[in-house]
């Protein structure tokens, strides 16, 4: 069964830059990966995708040219580097796995329990 976990949220000033991980387990990780986030109240919103391979990685307009996805698979790890924080990129971060290797916003079966990244002065 395969299971996620996020690390790296914190408190970061705006302006500043903060690395996410995600780390899979229970079997070799080729799911295509996408991160979430989500602020208390609001539904959550899809934030980046990265395919099994690397070969495809796809961004909300929110964060293009900010964010970066990455993955290393024989880590089973995805990466979401941020820069240039913005108070608006506060929420709770979760990395989630499609059942496929291709990228897509929905039939994640697979959720971290997500980190909490707060962007403030």
């Amino acid at each position: 069964q395969l299971q996620l976990v996020e690390s790296g949220g914190g408190l970061v000033q705006p302006g500043g830059s903060l690395s996410l991980s995600c780390v899979g387990s229970g079997f070799r990780m080729r799911n295509a990966i996408s991160w979430f986030r989500q602020v208390p109240g609001k539904e959550r919103d899809w934030v980046s995708c990265i395919s099994g391979s690397s070969n495809t990685r796809t961004y909300a307009d929110s964060v293009k040219g900010r964010f970066t996805i990455s993955r290393d698979n024989a880590k089973n790890t995805v990466y979401l580097q941020m820069r240039s924080l913005k108070p608006e990129d506060t929420g709770r971060y979760y990395c989630a796995a499609r059942p496929t290797t291709t990228c897509g916003r929905a039939n994640y079966d697979f959720w971290g329990q997500g980190t909490q990244v707060t962007v403030s002065p």
